[in-house]
């Protein structure tokens, strides 16, 4: 049995479209629309697809930056009371209901507020995609990284100086650099002060939001050695957002693929580069380029655009691209569904003849 440390149920996130000379509501962009994903303690888990599928999104919902629209996120539940909770929301018994919303008062970091939510944010942290913006120009390195310490009330005063030496040792950085400002570091340096200030709070969980995307190639593979040696030291767990899929190939150990606001495979990374099971999977590998000018991949060209995340097609939302698209596919949306009994899903009609 693998303990889950983030579990997510049924999460949807809609950002409302207004029109007309009142600015009434006149629909909706679903950005997340029902999303259920298990996040083990401990693992990495990456988080692939196009741009606008909802990676970002998904991840900043869970961390609570953006307030879900429906669904429940239980962070560091035992198994047992979240499926007791499940199941007395399904009831259609009024009393269990009640008694299941009861529960989720201290369960659902997404209804959490207030003091809760606050104490909440020690566990969970974030590391954006562009360190020169999420870095403030005006303070120095020394009060950035002190700033989740000193809001937190995690240490005494006079103890914080020394605590952020220490963070800054651990990510490589030293005393010379505390009083300087952002823009005096390079790039990798400043991702390094962006992962020392998310561990300041001695976090369970880190959302890496691409952070490695706006860095060179050398430098991507120092702070990739950086995040695998800190997670073994420290226990952490990632939900690691990526479009670089040898990068997710590298560090995590299960791959969940996004589509148009929905999971449609989700497995063992190993198992996934090796056997896609899932059209859209399979035509984001064979996008890969191989270093060898005398090996040639087939590559798979989708068809049209992706479609309007305001109006998503009826049955499977990838079926306006799909090749093996039948009949089923355009009336009856897929569940995700387990393969042989084993740890991978997939959400696809006919990945069996596929």
């Amino acid at each position: 049995m693998h303990e889950n440390l983030v579990d997510v149920r049924a999460l949807k996130k809609y950002y409302p479209v207004t029109g007309g000379v009142f600015r009434r509501h006149v629909a909706d962009v679903r950005a997340l629309d029902g999303v259920d994903l298990t996040i083990r303690r401990g693992e990495c888990m990456g988080l692939v697809g196009e741009s606008g599928c909802g990676k970002t999104t998904l991840g900043k919902t869970v961390l609570r930056l953006h307030k879900a629209t429906e669904g429940r996120i239980y962070f560091g539940q035992a198994p047992e009371r979240v499926e007791e909770a499940e199941r007395l929301l399904r009831s259609d018994d009024t009393q269990e209901r009640a008694r299941a919303r009861v529960m989720l008062k201290g369960m659902d970091l997404a209804g959490a507020s207030g003091r809760s939510l606050l104490k909440m944010r020690q566990k969970i942290q974030i590391v954006f995609q562009d360190p020169t913006n999420s870095l403030d120009p005006r303070m120095l390195v020394k009060d950035i990284v002190a700033e989740p310490l000193t809001a937190q009330r995690l240490v005494k005063a006079r103890e914080v100086p020394d605590r952020v030496l220490e963070l800054l040792g651990i990510v490589g950085l030293t005393a010379d650099h505390l009083m300087r400002y952002p823009h005096e570091f390079s790039g990798g340096q400043r991702q390094r002060i962006a992962i020392a200030r998310a561990l300041s709070t001695n976090p369970e969980f880190i959302l890496m939001d691409e952070p490695t995307s706006a860095l060179d190639v050398s430098v991507q593979a120092q702070i990739l050695n950086l995040l695998k040696k800190l997670q073994e030291e420290f226990h952490l767990t990632y939900l690691f957002v990526t479009h670089h899929l040898l990068v997710v190939k590298y560090i995590s150990n299960r791959i969940a693929v996004m589509y148009l606001g929905r999971i449609c495979e989700l497995g063992p990374t190993a198992e996934i580069f090796a056997r896609p099971l899932h059209p859209y999977t399979r035509a984001l590998l064979s996008a890969i380029p191989i270093p060898d000018p005398e090996t040639k991949r087939e590559k798979i060209i989708l068809s049209g655009d992706v479609p309007n995340p305001i109006d998503p097609p009826a049955g499977c939302r990838f079926h306006p691209r799909c090749p093996h698209a039948k009949e089923i596919c355009r009336v009856t949306e897929p569940a995700l569904e387990r393969v042989n009994g084993g740890e991978r899903t997939v959400a696809c009609h006919r990945w069996r003849e596929i």
